[in-house]
């Protein structure tokens, strides 16, 4: 074979292979690199760092919604640890209409801590679009201890019980019918909050990304906490750090023992020289696609649960 014939073989070859992983990507074994843009419609992220800010974020509030507007997604919750979003989320649907964004409130030490007034304020914001309380999560008292912090910190709980002022709380998510998500509090303490809840009859339930620090919630924690009628929710934050795919593995693998019925798909994005929240969300998706989740799966991960816990009508893809 002259020289001329085997460049033009070998170009052959480079191409017949391109296209076999351009079709390998499009129609892979369970989903494996499913088109995330696809994945993507219809979707609602309920963990998504904007700015306004106390610390750099990659986009705005409004910015953000206005993207995943474009993205095709159905809705977004907008969060911050210090400052109460329901306004900011008001701001966000004016300027993405059709878009169903929500905020909600950290009650962490600039709020007041376990302040049910903090609570009931937020269902008084215009639009009403407040409807998510997160236990304290950087000043909990777990995340300060994790962290080995000599500072001020927020207690839900002393002795094995919890607080008068966290029961408080709990008393008004379930009088507005708000949903109570577990904040940074340990593993034990997110399962007392739950069992309360439960007694105090609030309906929508979620634990805050239970497997990742300091919460590390084991699958027995999960399972419980879905026996009690929570949902657990699992974070893809990026997938461009050096331990990305052994957290998907990790993930992939609780979620299987706890069952995809019971668990919430979002981002946690949001940071500087993170994904925008809507692309690495995509990402995530994608990438619990290659781990072998069905469509069915991945449909009630991102769109039917999440709108189940804000208490909106779940729509199927």
């Amino acid at each position: 074979m002259s020289t001329g014939s085997r460049i033009a073989f070998v170009a052959v070859m480079l191409s017949l292979l391109a296209a076999l992983g351009r079709t390998a990507a499009r129609t892979g074994p369970q989903g494996a690199g499913r088109d995330s843009a696809q994945l993507l419609r219809g979707t609602i992220d309920i963990h998504v760092h904007s700015d306004p800010d106390n610390v750099p974020r990659s986009i705005d509030g409004i910015d953000v919604a206005k993207l995943a507007r474009t993205k095709g997604m159905r809705g977004l919750v907008l969060k911050n640890h210090y400052d109460p979003t329901a306004g900011l989320a008001y701001l966000a649907r004016k300027e993405a209409p059709g878009l169903e964004v929500f905020g909600g409130i950290d009650l962490n030490l600039s709020v007041g801590g376990m302040n049910p007034a903090a609570v009931e304020h937020l269902t008084q914001v215009a639009g009403g679009w407040g409807r998510v309380v997160w236990m304290s999560t950087f000043d909990a008292e777990n995340q300060v201890r994790y962290s080995k912090e000599n500072r001020p910190f927020v207690r839900v709980s002393s002795g094995g019980a919890l607080l008068p002022e966290t029961k408080a709380v709990i008393s008004a998510i379930a009088k507005h019918q708000l949903v109570l998500a577990t904040g940074h509090v340990s593993s034990q303490e997110g399962l007392m909050l739950l069992r309360e809840a439960r007694q105090q009859g609030v309906q929508h339930l979620v634990v805050t990304h239970a497997s990742n620090a300091p919460i590390e919630m084991n699958v027995a924690q999960m399972r419980e906490a879905a026996s009690l009628g929570a949902f657990v929710e699992f974070v893809g934050s990026t997938l461009h750090s050096a331990d990305a795919q052994q957290r998907m593995d990790r993930i992939a693998d609780a979620i299987r023992q706890v069952g995809a019925q019971s668990c919430i798909l979002s981002s946690d994005l949001g940071q500087k020289g993170n994904p925008l929240p809507p692309d690495g969300y995509g990402e995530f998706l994608t990438a619990m696609a290659a781990k072998g989740f069905s469509e069915r799966e991945i449909d009630q991960m991102s769109r039917q649960n999440p709108a189940r816990l804000l208490g909106l009508t779940a729509n199927s893809r």
